[in-house]
């Protein structure tokens, strides 16, 4: 008998019910603290400042690098 409750439960709990998803996920976005116009700009600034730094970074790693293995391969 026990087995069975436990099945029942299972069924109850895996239940998705749209409308109570809908609710909580308000309820989550409301908590959200929202960056405001000028935050969102200047960090959006950085970030693709840091991927432009890192990219150059990389290119130049692996021109040297080609550069090398041509001088000791080539």
């Amino acid at each position: 008998m026990a087995k069975k409750e436990s099945t029942e439960t299972k069924k109850k709990t895996n239940d998705f019910n749209l409308a109570k998803f809908v609710g909580e996920t308000k309820e989550e976005l409301n908590k959200v603290v929202w960056p405001s116009r000028q935050q969102l700009f200047s960090e959006s600034a950085a970030v693709i400042l840091m991927v432009i730094l890192v990219a150059t970074t990389i290119s130049l790693v692996d021109k040297l690098f080609a550069w090398g293995s041509g001088i000791v391969f080539g």
